[in-house]
């Protein structure tokens, strides 16, 4: 049993955001090892997911969704982390031909090798690309917070281990054995869980909203409290009483430092995650008896105003992963 002195010491040294992002998942959906000859130009559409790429030879230039081109040069790799829309090519300009259309032959579940021959080619270039789902919300504050693309040459000089990653990768890539993809589908996994990491520690010291309610000891165990489980029934007395408050300084303090109310931030976390639910395949009922709802309309009703369109619109038939990468 811990005494007064120690809990207090295990309470000062609690870090909010560190537990939010043990919390949080990565699953590896689909990976792709290409041979791309000079010149060659891919369009990645907008989607759900985040998008990695590697680039283990040649060179490659990416154009972000904002339209600025950035070069990745050989052991670069880049994180479009809310899977917007982009282009990656061998130079600025080209016409792009869509990643859909590339030919693609599979190696093991969910890794394929992808190969582009041009007339008259140069040198080749050699990467892997891969699509990668969190297990929160595209539209949580940490996923919006994040910038369009995290380079890893930006993020290496605060992180030894995003090297030492990318050896393993590049040595997998060029050395083409038995059992490459499954390794390199797990390493992705591994530096994308670094380098989100890295980019919360080192890369966002200056942020203010979201991150800096997280960091702030009052608020920021509330909000890891209620990330961890959206789906608890949350109310003011539950909240408060995990900041050590009084309702009403409770509900004025969360009000201060992260803008909205309690009750809407709660609702929204809730309904993001609901979104999730729905388009992992889970059916209308089901979401709303899991988040306390005694009938399916008032909750279709709540979360179409929060979200905008009603559940219907992202139920889906939910797709499954292989692996799953822990943060933390």
């Amino acid at each position: 049993m811990l005494d007064r002195s120690s809990k207090s010491d295990a309470e000062n040294n609690f870090d909010p955001l560190s537990e939010m992002l043990r919390g949080l998942r990565l699953d590896g959906v689909e990976y792709g090892r290409c041979r791309l000859s000079e010149p060659w130009a891919t369009s990645f559409p907008s989607q759900d997911w985040a998008r990695f790429h590697f680039i283990s030879a040649g060179a490659a230039w990416l154009q972000t969704p904002s339209g600025e081109w950035l070069e990745l040069k050989p052991g670069d790799a880049a994180l479009v982390a809310r899977g917007d829309a982009h282009i990656i090519a061998s130079k600025p300009g080209l016409p792009p031909l869509p990643y859909e259309r590339l030919g693609r032959k599979e190696v093991c579940q969910g890794v394929y090798d992808v190969n582009v021959q041009c007339p008259d080619a140069g040198s080749a270039t050699v990467a892997l690309t891969a699509s990668m789902r969190f297990n929160i919300d595209k539209l949580h504050p940490l996923l919006q917070l994040m910038p369009d693309v995290m380079l890893t040459s930006d993020l290496a000089k605060s992180e030894p281990a995003i090297p030492h990653l990318l050896d393993a990768m590049a040595r997998e890539v060029e050395m083409d054995r038995v059992g490459a993809g499954g390794i390199l589908a797990r390493l992705a996994d591994v530096l994308t869980a670094t380098l989100i990491r890295t980019w919360v520690e080192h890369g966002c010291g200056d942020t203010t909203g979201w991150i800096a309610a997280v960091r702030n000891p009052e608020v920021g165990r509330v909000l890891a409290a209620i990330h961890l489980e959206p789906d608890r029934d949350w109310n003011i007395a539950a909240l408060a009483k995990i900041m050590g408050a009084s309702r009403s300084g409770f509900a004025e303090r969360f009000l201060k430092v992260v803008g909205e109310t309690p009750a809407h931030y709660v609702a929204l976390v809730r309904m993001h995650q609901a979104r999730r639910w729905l388009g992992d395949g889970m059916r209308v009922a089901t979401v709303a008896s899991r988040l306390g709802y005694d009938a399916e309309a008032s909750f279709s009703r709540a979360f179409k105003r929060i979200i905008g369109n009603p559940p219907s619109h992202f139920r889906k038939k939910g797709e499954g992963a292989e692996a799953v990468q822990d943060f933390g």
